[in-house]
């Protein structure tokens, strides 16, 4: 199998076979911010970031990211909008038992590059494929609003 780059790292898997790319990023390559919930594609929590657009990892196999860039929630948490993010989400108390955490921030982190300035309804849609058992959503939101706020002001001043 051709390699792919992980969070600017290039890894060559020759033994990936039909392993998912949650299995590869967890057991091979020891990202285990990448968490595994449901396994069917349906929480959300194993959200990454393939060639910039949100995924599954547990429904892409890993051959299927040959020649592509993956980016995790320890990839993106580095970048300004990670960082900011993860902060608000913190002081909102939007993170609790923290399974879906990795999923959301990833996908937050999504919306807010492509769209700076989303409304509540935007941020709701764009999180709607993400599951959260503790928080309830309001927390969550709350803390997107609260991050797209602030980089818009970083935005200004700098």
């Amino acid at each position: 199998m051709a390699g792919f780059r992980c969070n600017g790292a290039e890894f060559r898997l020759d033994q990936a076979g039909d392993r998912v790319l949650a299995d590869v990023l967890r057991e091979d390559l020891g990202l285990t911010g990448t968490k595994i919930g449901c396994g069917t594609g349906d929480c959300g929590a194993c959200t990454v970031l393939l060639d910039g657009s949100p995924v599954n990892s547990c429904l892409v196999y890993a051959v299927e990211c040959a020649g592509s860039e993956v980016q995790t929630v320890e990839g993106v948490s580095h970048s300004g909008t990670g960082q900011v993010l993860a902060e608000e989400l913190a002081a909102a108390g939007a993170v609790q038992c923290g399974i879906c955490t990795s999923g959301l921030l990833v996908m937050a982190v999504s919306l807010l590059e492509a769209d700076p300035a989303p409304d509540r309804a935007g941020i709701e849609t764009a999180l709607s494929g993400n599951l959260c058992r503790c928080t309830g959503y309001l927390a969550i939101v709350r803390a997107v609003e609260a991050a797209a706020g602030r980089l818009a002001d970083e935005r200004e001043a700098g």
